[in-house]
């Protein structure tokens, strides 16, 4: 039996409430997956879905971004998942455009919006 697909999820702060409502409207098709999230990320998303198959890493300022980089880089994660807020600043800004840069490099699928990850989902759904 394979492994289940492995994905990263984060959010900035303005964007975790969209991040939670897509993942609710995605629950079927992410409850046999292996979700990892950063800590705050991670927290209301097992708020909204305590079943779902999530680990938690550790909060993003405080290394979540760069462990999630780590397991794309050791291509422990298919796909990333990054509700990104393009209008507030981000004090840890070199993490996040590290991770988006692993993401890029090792060509995993990466959604910074609902309409991407929407794509991704639906790509998924099509090819299993």
């Amino acid at each position: 039996m394979p492994a289940p697909l492995a994905i990263g999820l984060v959010a900035h702060d303005d964007k975790k409430t969209a991040l939670v409502e897509w993942i609710v409207a995605h629950q079927g098709f992410l409850k046999d997956k292996a979700l990892f999230a950063t800590g705050t990320t991670g927290g209301r998303i097992l708020e909204a879905l305590p079943d779902l198959n999530l680990m938690r890493l550790k909060s993003g300022p405080l290394g979540g971004d760069q462990q999630l980089g780590a397991m794309i880089a050791e291509g422990r994660l298919d796909a990333l998942i990054f509700f990104v807020d393009p209008l507030s600043p981000q004090p840890h800004d070199v993490d996040i455009k590290a991770l988006i840069r692993l993401a890029t490099l090792y060509d995993i699928p990466f959604a910074c919006n609902a309409a991407t990850a929407d794509l991704i989902v639906a790509g998924y759904e099509a090819t299993s």
